[in-house]
């Protein structure tokens, strides 16, 4: 069973940003789920076990992710754009980036690209946080 998730992960580690969301949606599709909810009840325990040290809330503050929250319909193509001039993404993974919101843009970034990238976004129309 140990290889089967070895090789089960070595797969996960060669999938584009896009085959990563395909999988995403069938796996939510065959099973049911709903991995939002599982990476939200995550992310709300994550602050909890870290509250017992002081030193380690700050190692986290130092990098941060870029979370495109909403695209408004009329702004899509400039908010397209903006995402395509962010990252190394193709057209089409950047429009389906774009249409799946909410979305992380940029993971692990430091504090000035997180504002710097969270500014162009809303500039152009889009709702982005930063976690």
């Amino acid at each position: 069973m140990n290889n089967k998730i070895n090789n089960i992960i070595e797969d996960l580690k060669s999938l584009t940003l896009l085959e990563a969301a395909d999988l995403v949606k069938q796996i939510e599709d065959t099973f049911d789920v709903d991995a939002s909810a599982s990476t939200n009840t995550g992310v709300v325990m994550m602050p909890n076990n870290s509250d017992e040290g002081s030193s380690d809330d700050s190692e986290e503050q130092t990098e941060f992710d870029v979370i495109l929250e909403e695209v408004p319909a009329p702004k899509k193509i400039t908010i397209l754009k903006v995402v395509r001039s962010l990252t190394a993404l193709g057209l089409k993974e950047a429009k389906e980036l774009v249409e799946s919101a909410p979305k992380p843009i940029k993971e692990s970034t430091s504090k000035e690209d997180a504002e710097d990238i969270r500014s162009k976004l809303e500039e152009v129309g889009a709702k982005v946080s930063i976690k």
